[in-house]
């Protein structure tokens, strides 16, 4: 792979790439009717262990119980899964119900309450929680946790200490080694919108390529190892989508965006390894895990090897470098669902709680999986990345036993005309923005 120069050819630098998508493909998977009480049983079992496993060191002289074991005014630890009760949440009984009317015509785009509150449940049964350290503007249903306390005289448990997953174990490796490549981040192009200027798409294909800028930008873009597109490539009309049998002229308008986005795609791949990931837009499953886009969209990126199609999430090692992300519908649900003074505090979250999605499947569709939980973090990535959102945001958390995470929120690239370009030498990450102004 070259890079055209003034002084000859660049060559475009390599990594060694490892999907760890597996887990995500639900291609072996049955559907037998089974309900989705078995996922979560899945999910408190994998954590209680994992949980139970670290009382020792959080709270040794305290005995565990299940919910039915509990004994009024005994202190003790029980770990199960959280329900937030939420007065405003949406149901689908609502439509039906004779109070139609007193709902508001807007619905409000977070659903907190200050009369929410917090129930711990296991096999056994349920428990109303009460304690300010377990706030419900924080968790979600489907968080799993350890719990010091006692059981009062109204039958609740009063809270006095909290005990979460924590940060994963993550695999040592010294940053600032080696020589810098960069992995670019790009999301919702929207390939096909009124938003979107095909101009800037164009822009960024060029200029990663190298085919844009003098001597400098095409060595930085020689140093351009992986393109990671997160979700949300193209925009059907959903006026297209009304279940009616389409004419020519509207199928060609239902594929129009699609084929040019296999242009540009094969602009990218010829020269660079790139990835794909589903969105909620794209043609692809509703329900989380989604799986890769099929290759017959592509026609011409699939013609290359560089070329990949994978699942939303995402899990994949670049020079030893694990990263995770997802195509933001499990960031933005639980933006519904919590409060945080931004995006990236969701993020960090997620990770301490050890699971991309907790809010799946209560608000947040996914597969019915019977023996497993494919969201939970078993180990944790170096980047976690989250595609689709308003605006580039950055840090750098640390765990407890050394671990190092650099979070990643990408924009919009069809609404802000940015992508993310991440150094893999020492994880450090800038903005790539592409405009145009034309003198009227």
């Amino acid at each position: 792979m070259e890079v055209d120069s003034e002084n000859g050819l660049l060559q475009r630098k390599q990594a060694t790439y490892q999907s760890l998508d597996e887990t995500f493909l639900i291609a072996k998977e049955t559907y037998k009717g089974q309900q989705y009480s078995q996922i979560y049983f899945a999910r408190l079992h994998l954590m209680r262990t994992m949980l139970y496993s670290l009382l020792p060191t959080w709270k040794p002289h305290l005995p565990s119980c299940t919910v039915l074991g509990l004994e009024q005014g005994k202190e003790c630890i029980i770990v199960g899964t959280l329900y937030k009760h939420m007065k405003l949440k949406p149901s689908v009984l609502d439509e039906y119900s004779k109070e139609r009317s007193a709902s508001p015509l807007v619905q409000p785009r977070n659903f907190l309450h200050s009369d929410d509150y917090l129930v711990l449940e296991d096999e056994s049964g349920r428990v109303k929680l009460r304690g300010a350290l377990l706030l419900p503007s924080v968790y979600v249903t489907g968080t799993v946790v350890a719990l010091h306390g006692k059981e009062t005289g109204a039958g609740d448990f009063e809270l006095e200490d909290v005990l979460e997953a924590g940060l994963p174990h993550q695999i040592d490796r010294p940053l600032n080694s080696g020589e810098d490549k960069f992995v670019v981040f790009v999301s919702g192009l929207s390939v096909g919108s009124t938003s979107a200027n095909p101009l800037h798409f164009q822009l960024f294909v060029d200029h990663i390529t190298g085919h844009l800028g003098g001597e400098k930008e095409q060595g930085m873009a020689a140093q351009i190892v992986q393109v990671v597109i997160a979700g949300n490539s193209v925009e059907i009309g959903r006026g297209l989508l009304n279940g009616q049998n389409l004419g020519s002229r509207d199928q060609s308008k239902l594929s129009e965006p699609i084929k040019e986005l296999d242009i540009l795609m094969s602009q990218i791949a010829a020269g660079i390894p790139v990835d794909i990931m589903p969105g909620e837009a794209d043609p692809a499953n509703f329900a989380l895990p989604q799986q890769p886009l099929h290759r017959c969209l592509f026609p011409g990126s699939a013609a290359f090897n560089t070329f990949r199609s994978c699942t939303n999430p995402h899990s994949f090692e670049l020079d030893d470098v694990r990263f995770l992300g997802t195509s933001g519908q499990n960031i933005d649900d639980l933006a519904k669902y919590s409060d945080a003074t931004c995006k990236l505090e969701f993020l960090e979250r997620t990770l301490r709680w050890r699971h991309i999605a907790p809010t799946a499947p209560n608000t947040l569709g996914c597969y019915p999986f019977t023996d497993r939980d494919p969201f939970f973090i078993e180990m944790c990535p170096r980047v976690y990345f989250v595609g689709n959102q308003e605006k580039l945001d950055t840090s750098v958390i640390k765990g407890s036993d050394g671990q190092v995470v650099r979070l990643v929120c990408i924009p919009k690239f069809a609404e802000t005309g940015t992508a993310v370009m991440l150094n893999l030498r020492n994880l450090e990450c800038h903005a790539l923005t592409f405009g145009s102004q034309f003198d009227s």
